[in-house]
């Protein structure tokens, strides 16, 4: 699938360390999965966690999932390692955490070519740096590390975010402006699915292309959350419908349940279209 086009709504993080996470991961109905060397792996588990992940890339089907692997930082003793065991791996991009400057996206570059890269956006000074990191010519994908940065800001939790807000709006029109993708972060009490819906849509609404998910039993809210309702997708359907017939009259405009319709709300119409096929695609397929 065109990576331009490919749905991002659930990315689950999964500890590179546990062999039947990895394993339940190809049957999940994910579309991305994030293989995790960071925090979701003991210090003195790293070195075997690599190995072992290497060894199931190279072996393992996933199907249409996107394979994402987050890295240790290049300021670690295991990082580099990381990336120089991923040369010739069978993934979609590298996700570098606690990205901060260009220079560590150059870096990251330089030692893993052809592969797109992602970064974790978790402190004060990266999303201050936002719109520099998503110019990257090889950065591909933004996401929100929330626990972090909330950390970072100090800031208390509230369910509606106030707190995180400018800082997810400021990732989000950086990612906006250079075409990169955008995903929210994670919503820790994975048993609280009133809460976890609340904050998928509030996700969407603001929009993001996904959320990443720390449980299974998750994946089905976000799925559904940022996916089209199929009274969006029959609304686009009918406001093309309305705008091409009004073109053939001579007119430039479209009313729709009593709104106007414009070109900007044919394009947005034909997203919306082409972003439920893509899913569609990858339901089909996985």
């Amino acid at each position: 699938m065109d990576p331009r086009k490919r749905p991002f709504r659930s990315v689950l993080y999964i500890p590179a360390s546990k062999e039947r996470a990895l394993e339940k991961a190809r049957t999940l109905p994910v579309d991305a999965i994030i293989f995790d060397l960071e925090d979701a792996v003991a210090v003195e588990e790293k070195p075997a966690a690599r190995a072992l992940l290497v060894r199931t890339l190279a072996s393992a089907d996933y199907g249409p999932r996107a394979k994402i692997v987050r890295v240790n930082g290049f300021d670690s003793p295991w990082g580099r390692e990381d990336v120089a065991a991923l040369k010739g791996a069978d993934i979609d991009a590298v996700l570098l955490p606690k990205v901060e400057t260009t220079a560590q996206l150059d870096d990251l570059a330089a030692a893993i070519p052809d592969v797109p890269l992602w970064a974790m956006m978790e402190t004060p000074r990266g999303v201050l740096n936002a719109e520099a990191l998503a110019a990257h010519p090889r950065l591909a994908g933004f996401v929100m590390g929330t626990n972090d940065l909330a950390k970072e800001l100090g800031c208390r939790y509230r369910p509606d975010r106030l707190p995180l807000m400018a800082s997810l709006s400021h990732c989000l029109l950086a990612a906006r402006a250079h075409g990169v993708v955008a995903i929210d972060g994670v919503y820790n009490a994975f048993k609280d699915e009133d809460g976890l819906w609340a904050e998928c849509d509030e996700g969407r609404d603001l929009g993001f292309d996904g959320k990443t998910l720390i449980h299974p039993a998750q994946v089905a809210s976000a799925n559904r959350a940022f996916a089209p309702t199929e009274a969006e997708i029959d609304l686009a359907r009918r406001q093309i419908a309305a705008f091409e017939e009004a073109g053939a009259a001579g007119q430039g405009v479209a009313v729709v349940d009593g709104r106007i319709v414009e070109n900007l709300h044919i394009v947005t119409a034909r997203e919306t279209l082409a972003r439920a096929a893509a899913i569609a695609e990858l339901e089909e397929s996985a």
